[in-house]
């Protein structure tokens, strides 16, 4: 390689560091003119320490301890109503009453065809004893009796199907059947529903079962009654878990002294599980679930003051272990110390070292016991 050619290439190094330079003393004076970003507006709240009832929640139904549709057997045309929708009756109490005078009538028959027969035997129970009959005769007229007694109590069964009455006590529904209408058998007549007391049934994780034992407080909340809380018992623990849920079913009594609750109310159920404890909460608006772990934003004081010498708070994401919630709240078991500030809203906006302007006049839902809210 010539001479020459060496100081060329030696150029054209040069050349290409200089422009290399220039290029990056262009970007730093850019990167110096940039607009810094300014604080970043959130909401936050101290980490407080509450007392906590453990408790499991779930949703169930209410149920009736007895609940039927009253509907006959038989067939046959109404003849009489004796109650009216919604009415209180006792258990036993003629409900409808359907026509019967051909069953009747059979039954009549019947009964005298069994007075004929009881007759027959005891006359012919004195032949005997004159040596006037066999013992066959006698045999075939007792039989006979005991064959007619038999049509006559089927017969007064019958009747007596024509009589339809409460099963139990409880307050009826609304019916559509009307006196002349003809019914068949299993026809609806009305609902009939014990209503006190009444139960709640609901599904728990089987993980759950060891919590649970027959006689626990139950608190139920239902969206009829907003803001009353009812406190029944646990009465009955299913002997097996749904294998395509591995949920364990759960049955609860309470008093519905006032029969204010009704079958087939939905029910919001809390648990009470072990002796209260004191949990450090937090709203669940500053909890930011992720697949690496949950974390939230602590505020403290940064490192540099700015232009007017204040001290501006920087965001520091921390992560977090959560327990229960309750409510709007959730318990906070490792990552926290009471008294600490928290981010509540505006986290998508911040990551370590953002700085940070509070402003609390908006605040995030933090009640144990939240409630719709109409505005």
């Amino acid at each position: 390689m010539t001479k020459r050619m060496l100081i060329m290439l030696a150029g054209v190094l040069v050349l290409v560091a200089a422009l290399a330079f220039g290029f990056y003393l262009h970007i730093q004076k850019l990167i110096a003119s940039a607009p810094k970003p300014g604080p970043q507006t959130v909401t936050s709240t101290k980490v407080a320490a509450l007392e906590w009832q453990p408790q499991l929640n779930a949703i169930g139904s209410l149920v009736p301890v007895r609940g039927v549709d009253v509907t006959t057997e038989i067939a046959g045309l109404v003849r009489q109503l004796n109650f009216k929708s919604g009415q209180d009756v006792q258990a036993g109490q003629v409900l409808v009453q359907l026509n019967a005078d051909a069953d009747i009538a059979q039954l009549q028959s019947a009964q005298a065809a069994a007075e004929l027969a009881e007759v027959v035997l005891k006359r012919d129970k004195a032949q005997l004893e004159a040596k006037a009959i066999s013992q066959a005769q006698l045999d075939a007229d007792a039989a006979d009796l005991k064959s007619k007694r038999a049509l006559v109590a089927q017969q007064q069964a019958t009747v007596d199907k024509k009589t339809i009455r409460a099963p139990f006590a409880g307050r009826l529904g609304i019916t559509t059947v009307m006196p002349g209408q003809y019914l068949n058998p299993g026809d609806k007549i009305v609902t009939l529903q014990s209503l006190n007391p009444i139960y709640v049934d609901f599904n728990l994780p089987q993980q759950r079962l060891a919590q649970l034992s027959v006689g626990q407080q139950v608190n139920l909340g239902v969206d009829a009654f907003p803001g009353q809380n009812l406190v029944g018992r646990i009465s009955t623990i299913s002997p097996k878990v749904d294998s395509g849920t591995r949920n364990v079913q759960i049955e609860a009594t309470l008093d519905n002294g006032k029969r204010q609750l009704l079958p087939g109310m939905f029910a919001k159920v809390a648990v009470n599980v072990g002796a209260k404890g004191r949990f450090l909460t937090l709203p669940q608006t500053a909890i930011t679930y992720n697949p690496y772990g949950s974390t939230v934003f602590v505020l403290k004081p940064g490192d540099k003051a700015d232009a007017d010498g204040k001290t501006p708070l920087v965001a520091s994401q921390v992560f977090v272990t959560t327990g229960d919630t309750r409510g709007d709240q959730v318990a906070i078991l490792k990552g926290l110390e009471e008294g600490q500030e928290v981010v509540t809203s505006g986290q998508l906006k911040l990551k370590n070292g953002t700085p940070v302007l509070v402003d609390n006049t908006v605040q995030p839902a933090n009640s144990p016991n939240p409630t719709p809210q109409e505005h």
